[in-house]
């Protein structure tokens, strides 16, 4: 199934793609859309966390959300999309609320190659930049993509570098007051938010631009791309 693949990256990366792990928090929006172009590349490994269900609120933006979805759990829909598209690969599925108290024994389970962060939490934000630096994993994290309606203004930059992102302006404030030095890759927009009220607005195309965008970052640091 990867042989328009291979025309385009060669054998030999490839296998180093299928010899990677991956472990994607948050499986919405932004990590569904992620998790599905990551399969289509050609990982073959992945573990899936995320604690919800299917919302019909979702209908407008996540790869796991049909009508006959709908108050399933989306580790279980998302993994059903994965096994579709390539029957081999192998999934591992954690549908809980990943936090402080149980990222080490996740992460020493599974052993991920690569950790990609598309969960809403800011605790949990934290938690896997900290685990993946002290374990010297490789590591992306989604800022903000809701209130957002323009995907070109998506980018993948250090956190430093980040503006016009309510998210990503307190993690520029905790990454300096942590004192952390290295590089805290982050998706991010540019786009100046539209004010929506307190419920987030969303639309089909931004989360899911990042989802792609990652996945591409993703693919093209295994290889050796960026």
């Amino acid at each position: 199934m990867f042989d328009r693949l291979k025309l385009l990256i060669g054998e030999e990366n490839l296998n180093k793609i299928q010899n990677n792990k991956i472990l994607i928090v948050g499986v919405g929006g932004v990590g569904g859309e992620c998790a599905l172009s990551l399969i289509r590349s050609g990982i073959t490994n992945i573990s899936i966390i995320d604690f919800d269900v299917v919302d019909i609120t979702n209908l407008n933006r996540q790869a796991v959300a049909f009508q006959r979805t709908i108050g399933k759990r989306k580790v279980d829909v998302l993994e059903n999309i994965i096994l579709d598209i390539n029957p081999e690969v192998k999934v591992s599925k954690y549908p809980i609320y990943l936090n402080k108290d149980n990222i080490k024994e996740i992460f020493d389970n599974e052993k991920p190659t690569f950790v990609i962060d598309c969960c809403d939490s800011k605790e949990t934000k934290k938690a896997i930049i900290k685990e993946s630096l002290n374990r010297n994993i490789n590591f992306i994290s989604s800022m903000g993509t809701g209130n957002k309606l323009d995907p070109s203004q998506l980018e993948i930059i250090d956190i430093r570098k980040t503006n016009n992102d309510p998210l990503a302006r307190i993690f520029r404030k905790w990454v300096k007051d942590e004192k952390i030095n290295r590089k805290i890759p982050v998706l991010c927009s540019k786009e100046v938010p539209i004010k929506s009220g307190r419920v987030v607005a969303s639309s089909s195309f931004v989360p899911n631009s990042a989802g792609l965008l990652i996945a591409s970052y993703v693919i093209r640091k295994i290889i050796g791309e960026v």
